[in-house]
Formats: structure tokens, C-alpha cells, sequence
């Protein structure tokens, strides 16, 4: 089972791997990496991160595919 940290962190590095290498799709999620204070925030599952993850995964796949550079 992932922990609320690894997903964070697989955020993260997803989101900047899109700003970095993809910045046209970065500016069109209207999103910027943030890290969660989980002492403050109301606490989020790791389904819904997980779900996130997946979500952001299959944009890059799908923007990749449509947009594949020859």
C-alpha cells in the first residue's frame, strides 16, 4: 500500500516532469505543485490522491499521444 507521502511525491514529480517538458499542457491544467500541510489541511484520502495521480498520468498519456512530435 502506497503512503500519503509516496503519492505526494510521485505528484509532484509528475507535475514537474509536465511543466518541464510539456509546457503547453502544464498552463492548460491551471495547476501548480504544492505541497500539502497535512497538520493544517483537512486530511485527504489516499484514494483521492491516487485517483489524481491516475488522472494526471492519463492526461500526460492522451496529450502525448494527440501531440506526438515525428
Amino acid at each position: 500500500m502506497k503512503t500519503l507521502q509516496n503519492i505526494q511525491n510521485q505528484i509532484v514529480k509528475l507535475t514537474t516532469n509536465i511543466e518541464i517538458n510539456y509546457p503547453e499542457l502544464y498552463s492548460v491544467l491551471d495547476e501548480t505543485p504544492v505541497s500539502i500541510n497535512y497538520n493544517t489541511q483537512p486530511r485527504i484520502s489516499i484514494k483521492a490522491l491516487e485517483d489524481y495521480l491516475e488522472s494526471l498520468k492519463q492526461i500526460l498519456k492522451q496529450y502525448i499521444k494527440t501531440h506526438h512530435k515525428k
